[in-house]
């Protein structure tokens, strides 16, 4: 054989053998930014890169001309069942000729270039090889234009399916598969899901395709190799399995490849999953990349997907880049990406007020069609921030109760629980839902009916007209679940009817049964706080007017007594004011494991204070009123206002019940001023507006 013909089948060979491995298409479209599909996707269509490895590999690019190429060759063309040749000169141009590639001979190959010395033997033995039949042709163009138009997911009607058609074009790149599969698993409930795993695994195709993928993967774009291990997690493969390992080292190799679409691709395929050795690995290099290429970010929400991914460990250098790069493109944030941003956020732990005031700002002022799953999120992201803006909770609250009749009952609990949570409580919303619970009530469980005691109690909201009304109908909804409550859930709902001074008997008669006492007392975890629960019920069986349960209450140990936290700004303020620490007690521990930061005893007017040690004597007289001084933090009243959340609003009456004129010194508020100030705020707190113009007589 001479040495051209050697040369030409060597060249052959290669060709079946290594060239164009995971085959082309004309075009090829390419989704840009939001892989995801979590907006609109934007597509564009370009021209596949053409390769052919056979003669230079300078070609790895499309040229309008490639004389150097082409020089001395000649061009087969089909046509029909003959082969028309003819000559191409330096001057030809091969734009619009497909070069040869052996999984493209199998449908679409038309034409292909060798050599003018080629022995006219070869050629012939190349006809036979590469002329189809007529009703061949036609079905390989048939299965060409299935393949390479993506029709894959509208002939599937679920993941077996594209296994099967696997099994038929198994040459066509196994990446897509996969991303069909996702697709369609994107539209089916969680069991049909789970049934569909359980076919895939039985296939006999999907350990051939999961072989195929870990074979090409390292070949493959990284953004269809993204693409491929996102869609792997969304379909439920296990993350242990030995084909997404090897996906997650082969995308750490290649990690220096990666853009900005796999970049947020990547990060939302890891913020899903669970942590392990790769994917901790994986996680650390996108921080190092992010960290790198952070200022060449061009999207918000490839930015804040990120965000989610790093994580809480995040370093905080870190952290603080992203800040600022958030902070610079303020100016091009939407309503939707104020919104995600709380999330963003939350993922990363990261508390930025001045980021989260910008971003209230925008979601306050475009609440309008906001959905109630974003403003679930926006609202647990500032719980976990510990964030609270007036403004945006107004806001919230307003637009829900303008629209009030579109929401579901159970929508609105969800809101109010989380506005508890942040203290929150808003008078319209809450007199709002209480009508709608009149009206429903039938349709509340166990656990719902729990909920609205706990809101309300906490809150110690009260409605003006309705109140009664709504604490019966409460009440007549729990008892019917009285014969299945645990006693736990029993003795808080008790514990919230006493906040909100209720006192229904057959709840009171349940939880008074020895039985439930003593399996409550030797409660693990819980048992200091059901032990103060059950200290308080029966403080309030004591204080209050409730003849009917007076027989109920029973005996309990002593609680452990209050830690006392000496407020030593307003005792310092009260010397300065009175002149006489003999004026008033510090400190003051009462019955019922009560206390009082500070007492003074004062005429019936209040524009007079008494030693407490001459005060004794006239205790039985009664215009001599022991005045208890409470030093009460910004937490003990609901976000924005004075009202008094629930458990100081039942020791204030309490308080009252045991004799005493309750004053509330607002710690915060003190905290701001300067002594003087601070002193004359104290003087107008403590004396009767009566007591003034004139200065307050001090006994000696």
């Amino acid at each position: 054989m001479n040495k051209k013909t050697s040369s030409f089948l060597w060249n052959l060979r290669q060709l079946n053998l290594n060239i164009c491995p995971f085959g082309s298409s004309s075009s090829r479209r390419t989704m840009k930014l939001d892989a995801l599909e979590l907006h609109e996707p934007k597509m564009t269509y370009q021209n596949s890169t053409l390769k052919n490895f056979l003669f230079l590999d300078s070609l790895q690019k499309l040229q309008s001309s490639v004389r150097f190429f082409c020089q001395d060759m000649l061009v087969f063309h089909l046509e029909g069942n003959e082969i028309q040749k003819r000559r191409l000169n330096t001057l030809t141009s091969t734009s619009g000729v497909k070069l040869l590639c052996p999984r493209q001979l199998s449908f679409d190959s038309q034409c292909f270039l060798v050599s003018d010395t080629i022995p006219q033997l070869a050629v012939d033995g190349l006809k036979k090889m590469m002329v189809p039949t007529e009703h061949d042709l036609s079905q390989k163009e048939k299965q060409l234009d299935f393949v390479t138009h993506r029709n894959l997911i509208q002939h599937c009607n679920s993941m077996s399916d594209v296994l099967d058609v696997f099994s038929k074009f198994p040459r066509f790149s196994s990446c897509n598969y996969f991303i069909t599969m996702w697709k369609i698993a994107k539209n089916m409930s969680e069991d049909q899901k789970r049934f569909e795993r359980q076919l895939l695994y039985e296939h006999p195709a999907f350990n051939q395709l999961s072989d195929q993928v870990m074979k090409e993967a390292k070949t493959v774009k990284l953004q269809q190799l993204a693409f491929t291990l996102y869609a792997l997690i969304k379909i439920g493969i296990p993350q242990n399995t030995y084909l997404v390992q090897v996906l997650l080292r082969i995308v750490q190799e290649r990690i220096n490849e990666c853009d900005e679409t796999c970049l947020s691709v990547l990060s939302r395929t890891l913020e899903v999953m669970e942590e392990s050795k790769n994917v901790d690995a994986l996680r650390a290099g996108l921080r190092l990349l992010v960290d790198k290429e952070i200022w060449t970010l061009e999207h918000i929400f490839t930015l804040q997907t990120v965000m989610k991914c790093i994580g809480k460990d995040a370093p905080y250098p870190l952290k603080k880049k992203i800040e600022i790069k958030a902070l610079k493109e303020l100016k091009k944030f939407s309503p939707v990406n104020s919104q995600h941003m709380f999330g963003a956020l939350a993922a990363l732990n990261h508390r930025s007020l001045i980021l989260l005031n910008e971003c209230s700002k925008n979601v306050a002022a475009n609440i309008h069609g906001c959905p109630f799953w974003m403003l679930m999120s926006i609202l647990q992201s500032c719980k976990e921030l510990q964030y609270q803006n007036l403004d945006l909770f107004t806001a919230i609250a307003d637009y829900v109760t303008t629209t009030f009749d579109m929401w579901k009952i159970k929508q609105v609990l969800a809101l109010l629980f989380v506005f508890e949570s942040l203290r929150f409580r808003h008078i319209g919303l809450m007199n709002l839902f209480l009508k709608r619970v009149l009206d429903e009530s039938q349709s509340l469980n166990q656990k719902e009916i729990l909920r609205i005691l706990h809101i309300y109690s906490s809150l110690n909201h009260f409605h003006e007209c309705e109140n009664q009304q709504f604490l019966e109908v409460i009440t007549s909804a729990l008892n019917t679940y009285l014969p299945k409550i645990s006693s736990l859930n029993l003795l808080k709902a008790v514990y919230c009817f006493c906040v909100l001074k209720h006192f229904p008997q057959e709840p009171f008669n349940q939880l008074f049964q020895e039985n439930i006492i003593n399996e409550l007392l030797m409660s693990g975890s819980e048992s200091e706080k059901t032990e103060y629960m059950l200290h308080q019920v029966n403080t309030c069986l004591e204080l209050e007017d409730t003849s009917v349960l007076k027989s109920t209450a029973v005996t309990l140990k002593e609680c452990s007594s209050a830690q006392f936290r000496s407020n030593v700004e307003v005792e310092n303020m009260l010397l300065n004011l009175l002149e006489n620490e003999r004026l008033f007690l510090k400190n003051v521990q009462l019955a019922h494991n009560y206390f009082v930061d500070f007492e003074l005893r004062m005429d019936s007017k209040r524009s007079k204070v008494f030693p407490v040690s001459e005060a004794d004597v006239f205790t039985a007289e009664p215009d001599i009123l022991r005045v208890a001084l409470l030093c009460v933090p910004r937490s003990a009243f609901c976000f924005g206002t004075t009202h008094p959340r629930g458990g100081l609003g039942m020791k204030i009456r309490h308080l009252k019940a045991l004799g005493f004129h309750v004053i509330l010194v607002n710690t915060w508020e003190i905290n701001k001023l300067d002594m003087n100030s601070a002193v004359t705020f104290l003087k107008n707190k403590i004396f009767s507006p009566e007591a003034f113009p004139t200065a307050p007589e001090f006994a000696a």
